[in-house]
């Protein structure tokens, strides 16, 4: 059995460590605890990773955000994944920092690399880790926020939310998506 795990984020050093890169940190703790390297490879960087008898496909796309899609259609096709297996890791406004939830579908509501897959697969039938950065901004500050590093406060707090995501994603592939929202999703 082959998973897809997809951390959304966006490429090159002035975005790292922003709140719309959670994705691809969740996926560098989860290498970095493995002992896993990242291939730059087309549409983004890979990584093979085997758990309890299950094959995952890392991928960080290098496409940046709003062309997401692009490279997990690429991957999906590539690593012959079905679409059930696929996982995508994602800042969300909507949810309070420090709230996780996965899903096993929904709205893309308003983030444009769960737009852009939408738009590239035609529905929205794929399971997601949300993982809540809050909306704590004045009006017309969406963009700095999202875009701006974590505070002091919250980045103290990441560490175990990153783990926290990462036993999701071994949840997802080894438990499936029902029981692992039942296990894992924090309010």
């Amino acid at each position: 059995m082959k998973y897809l795990i997809v951390g959304l984020g966006n490429i090159g050093s002035e975005y790292a460590d922003t709140r719309h890169n959670i994705g691809f940190n969740v996926l560098d703790e989860l290498a970095k605890q493995e002992s896993l390297v990242f291939e730059n490879l087309r549409y983004g960087a890979v990584s093979n990773y085997k758990f309890k008898g299950k094959s995952l496909v890392l991928l960080k796309p290098s496409t940046y955000m709003n062309l997401s899609g692009k490279a997990i259609r690429y991957w999906m096709q590539q690593e012959k994944i079905n679409p059930e297996n696929l996982l995508v890791i994602v800042d969300d406004l909507a949810l309070p920092f420090g709230s996780i939830r996965m899903r096993q579908k929904g709205s893309d509501a308003g983030h444009n690399g769960l737009k852009n897959i939408q738009d590239i697969f035609g529905h929205n039938n794929y399971s997601r880790v949300r993982f809540g950065i809050g909306d704590n901004f004045s009006r017309g500050k969406q963009i700095d926020y999202v875009l701006g590093k974590w505070s002091a406060e919250e980045s103290s707090e990441l560490p175990l939310l990153i783990d926290h995501s990462i036993d999701m994603i071994k949840g997802f592939v080894t438990i499936g998506p029902a029981r692992t929202m039942n296990q894992y999703n924090k309010k």
